[in-house]
């Protein structure tokens, strides 16, 4: 049985996503030319709460694309699979085609 990992408030598991090394036609890419830092997200929390009490939600939802920091994020390990937890507040922001 495969284990699911809710987040807690305003936290926000992500997939990343790996950028291919080579086209479809078999060249190969430089490491260079896709340093975009993004993933996929697979979970959010319900998000926070500020000194009033009030609910604030978390701004992305499951299945969006997000640009990630360079740095940061707790990695996480279910079962084969590699995920990073990141706060609301470290997205750098939504992806769209």
């Amino acid at each position: 049985m495969a284990k699911r990992l809710i987040p807690t408030l305003n936290r926000i598991l992500v997939e990343k996503i790996v950028p291919p090394s080579k086209t479809n036609t078999g060249i190969l890419l430089p490491e260079k030319t896709s340093k975009l830092n993004s993933g996929k997200v697979v979970a959010v929390g319900p998000g926070a709460r500020d000194r009033d009490g009030k609910h604030i939600p978390v701004s992305v939802e499951e299945g969006d694309t997000v640009l990630l920091p360079e740095y940061g994020g707790t990695e996480v390990k279910l079962g084969d699979k590699e995920y990073h937890l990141f706060r609301d507040d470290d997205i750098l922001g939504t992806l769209h085609d």
